[in-house]
């Protein structure tokens, strides 16, 4: 499947902290902990990986699938971990771009790209537009997206005992429609959960 080019991971930082759990763990700090974690075990079975960022820096959505796509990379994956008011939601769920009418997936998108800048420029909206016509990483994405939450959910538990299972959706993630490789967006878990924090 994969042809030697690597793995793109791309993760929050600098202002942006993303979410904060209860005891101040912020998710900046997480993801990119996770990032390097997962790079290393990457390397070490023999796959290229380049990190989006390697230190606590910021990047704007659009600057992290550019840095995938001039990497030429196989597969591209968003880090988060999922935040919520109601405190005793728990689990993990892997995304891939579609349109979606979960309402659930909508506010969650919508929250992670609440970090977008509210400048467009008409060459973003043509970008935007060209990425929805095509539909060639689509089928992939969708693939990736099962066999990493099949794997995160068994490995969690093996690991880290019980793990709720939150499954595979679809949402219109902005850093996940610029990539034009097979790309998925994953909520490891609920920061915003004390137990999972």
């Amino acid at each position: 499947m994969l042809d030697g080019r690597g793995i793109l991971i791309q993760a929050f930082g600098g202002h942006d902290t993303g979410a904060v759990g209860p005891r101040g763990i912020r998710e900046k700090d997480v993801v990119l902990a996770m990032a390097k974690r997962l790079a290393a075990k990457l390397r070490s079975h023999g796959f290229q990986v380049t990190l989006t960022r390697t230190d606590d820096r910021y990047l704007r959505l659009e600057e992290r699938t550019a840095i995938a796509n001039l990497a030429r990379g196989d597969l591209f994956v968003s880090l988060h971990t999922n935040a919520t008011p109601r405190r005793d939601r728990s689990g993990v769920e892997t995304y891939f771009l579609d349109v979606t009418d979960d309402r659930y997936a909508r506010r969650l998108a919508a929250r992670e790209n609440g970090a977008l800048e509210m400048v467009e420029t008409s060459g973003d909206v043509q970008r935007i537009l060209t990425d929805l016509d095509s539909k060639s990483s689509a089928g992939a994405s969708r693939t990736l997206a099962a066999l990493v939450q099949k794997e995160i959910t068994a490995r969690t538990r093996q690991t880290q005992g019980p793990v709720r299972d939150r499954g595979v959706k679809s949402a219109l993630f902005y850093v996940l429609l610029g990539a034009r490789m097979p790309a998925v967006l994953v909520e490891t878990a609920f920061i915003s959960n004390r137990a999972e924090e």
